[in-house]
């Protein structure tokens, strides 16, 4: 009895994907919306403070509307999704081998209230569950109440991000055998993760343990 309950509820609230909208895999993202997703070359986009960041895709199309979803939209169940994105690529960096903790990009206490949640530390903790890393939120603290990046310069961007970050010295014991993978959604400029990058370096971390990977990026990031 009980079982045909549960087939008429999965009948009348079977999942539609939040891409196409479609409902006939029960699923937030369906296998056709996910083969579109187009991966970028399997190498460093970019460096910073010699730092290598790499990222999985390019910010539009289903990407967008994924990470938009999870961040904007309370949609928390895609955050699985963008991980396994993040996995699917990950595992063809030969650095993947190695032993990591997993650092999403911190958001203000103020900012998390408002949102009810850190959209990275979603992500983070199901990528870490694919990858069998750890997750460590408490190494990087956001200290300064940034404003919304996307609406400024380079130069805006980067006097806005200003010393926003504080390293925990306490954790630092958890880390001193493992390299470190900062985690986010999108380069842009790549300020956020250069003031990330400059908070490890000045804690003591050093360079060669430090990596950077993102969701995505902007297509003025593509040579």
């Amino acid at each position: 009895m009980f079982g045909i309950f549960k087939q008429l509820l999965d009948l009348i609230y079977k999942k539609r994907c939040y891409f196409c909208k479609k409902s006939y895999e029960n699923t937030k993202m369906c296998s056709k919306c996910y083969g579109r997703i187009k991966f970028l070359p399997f190498s460093v986009m970019k460096n910073i403070d010699g730092v290598p960041v790499y990222c999985a895709s390019i910010y539009k199309n289903e990407i967008q509307k994924l990470i938009r979803g999870v961040k904007y939209h309370n949609q928390k169940e895609l955050a699985y999704y963008q991980a396994k994105i993040m996995f699917d690529y990950w595992q063809n960096i030969a650095v993947s081998s190695g032993d990591f903790v997993v650092v999403p990009v911190p958001l203000h206490k103020s900012r998390q209230k408002q949102r009810g949640y850190n959209h990275m530390v979603l992500v983070a903790k199901e990528f870490a569950k694919l990858c069998g890393y750890e997750v460590l939120e408490a190494v990087i603290e956001r200290v300064k109440e940034t404003k919304p990046q996307y609406r400024l310069t380079q130069i805006e961007r980067e006097q806005n991000l200003k010393d926003a970050f504080k390293f925990n010295r306490e954790v630092c014991e958890l880390i001193s055998d493992k390299n470190i993978l900062i985690l986010d959604d999108i380069l842009t400029t790549g300020a956020t993760l250069s003031e990330i990058i400059k908070t490890f370096k000045q804690g003591g971390i050093d360079r060669e343990k430090l990596f950077a990977f993102t969701t995505s990026c902007s297509e003025h990031n593509i040579v």
